[in-house]
């Protein structure tokens, strides 16, 4: 996909501190990062979707994920991490090729699942919510 950012860098169109590349990945810096060592991992194949990629790219990109979330606690000194992907437009996705980002975490910057949710909407029974899911699954 020509218009792309994250293809056009898989190109080399634009450029990108790259950290990480096979067949499936690639990884490099993100361009405005949380934190220091901020990363995106994707799957070189084009998907705007985590549900549009086969299960052995989803594997991989996980794999490397947390290959670089070592590396990155190592090299840098995170004691932590936050590993996120955001899902479409609601989740705040915000380019549309699937991406996985390791944030390390240094202590002391108010983080965590918790913390990224501003405000929690009605949340029906968990048993109905199961049920829905579980047949989601077995169709």
């Amino acid at each position: 996909m020509e218009t792309c950012p994250f293809c056009r860098i898989r190109e080399g169109v634009l450029p990108a501190h790259l950290l990480y590349q096979d067949e499936e990945i690639l990884a490099f810096l993100d361009i405005a990062p949380l934190t220091p060592g901020h990363t995106l991992v994707i799957p070189r194949r084009h998907a705007a979707s985590l549900t549009e990629c086969p299960p052995g790219t989803v594997a991989a990109l996980f794999a490397a994920a947390v290959r670089l979330a070592r590396a990155i606690q190592k090299a840098l000194g995170a004691p932590g991490f936050n590993l996120g992907l955001n899902d479409g437009r609601a989740a705040g996705q915000e380019v549309p090729h699937v991406h996985v980002h390791v944030v390390p975490r240094y202590g002391g910057e108010g983080g965590g699942i918790q913390r990224m949710l501003k405000t929690r909407g009605p949340v029906p029974p968990l048993a109905e919510t199961a049920a829905k899911i579980l047949a989601a699954l077995a169709s």
